[in-house]
């Protein structure tokens, strides 16, 4: 029997809490994310901020790659100042991973990308951002308590890798209050909310390059992890053949 595909998740980078009084920074991950994974039929494996320069060695030993969500990113990256309402940024966490995103399109292996990470997917692509989406939207709908998922409906676009695995609207898991403005070269828009906002994009003619701007982790619906692990594993299968035929 072929062996799981391995799935690189990128972790948070904060202070954290446990125990009898422990209190340090921390490389850490909800635990949604690698059981949703494995749950899927995938081998998940934390991958925490390290160099740019080390992201390549990383990606080259994956299957595919998950961008985890997690904190805005700095809006320097995309050229604007920071909203008041935005957080602060993780600048060695925005770094890693834009250079795991860097590598992994490089080398075709398939990408999910979870709410910041598929605000990350549209900024790497030259996108932009909308940094606090209530004053767009005129409602707080996609965030309205903090540390609280709430759910909505998105309607997939047909003949898209969204569409495909989704098929009609769907109810999803949200929590986030930034969102794509400007979308980046490439990339097109593949689903949708009642309001207009962007909910998930692709790279079309990739193997898999997906992101949402929802939490598929949160919930039973294994359709977009069980996608992601699929093109991983034919990603390995031919990646073994390539090497196989390599060192033939």
């Amino acid at each position: 029997m072929d062996s799981p595909p391995l799935i690189g998740i990128t972790t948070y980078l904060t202070e954290a809490r446990w125990g009898a009084g422990w209190a340090m920074p921390a490389s850490l991950l909800p635990a949604a994310y690698p059981r949703h994974i494995q749950a899927a039929g995938g081998l998940a494996v934390m991958l925490p901020p390290d160099g740019p320069g080390t992201a390549a060695a990383v990606v080259e030993r994956l299957d595919g790659l998950v961008l985890a969500g997690g904190e805005d990113l700095d809006s320097a990256l995309y050229g604007q100042a920071r909203h008041p309402r935005a957080g602060n940024p993780v600048p060695e966490r925005d770094r890693w991973e834009s250079a795991l995103l860097a590598a992994a399109l490089d080398r075709d292996i398939p990408v999910l990308g979870i709410c910041r990470g598929m605000q990350l997917m549209n900024v790497h692509a030259g996108g932009t951002l909308v940094q606090h989406l209530p004053e767009r939207l005129g409602h707080d709908g996609h965030n309205p308590q903090v540390g609280v998922f709430t759910r909505h409906r998105v309607k997939p676009a047909p003949g898209t890798l969204t569409g495909d695995v989704l098929g009609e609207v769907t109810e999803v898991a949200t929590h986030h209050h930034q969102g794509v403005d400007r979308l980046g070269d490439g990339l097109i828009t593949t689903a949708q909310a009642e309001d207009g906002t962007i909910e998930a994009v692709e790279f079309p003619g990739r193997r898999f390059v997906l992101g949402v701007q929802w939490h598929p982790e949160m919930g039973d619906d294994l359709r977009i992890l069980r996608a992601l692990v699929a093109a991983s594993r034919a990603t390995a299968v031919a990646r073994g053949s390539g090497r196989a035929s390599s060192s033939a």
